[in-house]
Formats: C-alpha cells, structure tokens, sequence
C-alpha cells in the first residue's frame, strides 16, 4: 500500500518515526514533509498531500501537526478527501468503518510516539463497512 505521510514543525519528531516504523512494516511511504522541526504554514504539507490521496496516486494519509486541528481543516478542503482526528485507535478505527477516512489527522502534541503508532496502525487495518454507513458518506461532497 502508498501512503503519504506529512507533518508540520509540531509533528516532525512523530513523523519521523512513524516513517521508519512505516517503512520496516513494509508500506510505500512518501515523505511530503516538513523536514525539520522549524516553524512551518501546515497547509504548505496539508494540501499537496491531500490532493495525491484525492487524485488516487496514494491509498491513505497520515497527516500530523500539533491538535490536528489545521492539518484536518486542510485535508478537507478537498473534495475527494475524508480527514478525520483520531487521539485513539478506537476513533481511527471508526474514522475507518463508519466514514471511509482517507487521511488521518494526529494530534502530536496529546500523543505519545507509541500512542501514535497504535492509533496509525488501527487506522491502516480497519476497512471501511459500507452498508448503512455508505449512503452516509455519500452525501458528505457538496
């Protein structure tokens, strides 16, 4: 699977290691940065990150910043993407089965390393349920 994988300067330290972490389990990862821990605009990240998902070049997406907050606004801005914040792996599983979340949003700041990568790894084993919860989501674009 591709995954794209960015941060701002709040979630650099948590991006770098979920990048390794991803990359040893095998995932695709692309690196849209940032690439360090200086102060950084999140959508410079957000949006090209959000536009491969919504194009399809990358499955999923795993965005970080300090809340979460700025990167998911982001994320959602474009009509193709469906970011949701998980602080927990049970809110990234339901992000997954209940909304088909295409990006996932990390508050770094209210998160442990391996907090981070509980909550990521649930996300990236959960489907999507469809059923009930598809005529949802299909009426989510404007």
């Amino acid at each position: 699977m591709k995954l794209a994988l960015g941060s701002d300067h709040a979630g650099f330290a948590h991006k770098e290691v979920l990048r390794t972490w991803l990359s040893d389990q095998g995932y695709e990862v692309k690196d849209f940065g940032t690439f360090s821990a200086d102060s950084m605009d999140y959508p410079d990240v957000a949006h090209p990150l959000s536009a491969a998902v919504e194009s399809g070049e990358f499955s999923l997406g795993i965005l970080l910043c300090g809340s979460a907050n700025g990167v998911c606004i982001t994320a959602n801005k474009h009509a193709g993407v469906r970011a949701a914040i998980a602080w927990l792996p049970e809110i990234a599983a339901l992000a997954r089965q209940h909304n088909n979340a295409n990006v996932l949003c990390v508050p770094a700041r209210y998160v442990s390393e391996e907090q981070a990568k509980e909550i990521v790894s649930t996300f990236l084993k959960t489907d999507f349920e469809g059923g009930r919860h598809q005529n949802r989501v299909s009426k989510i674009n404007c």
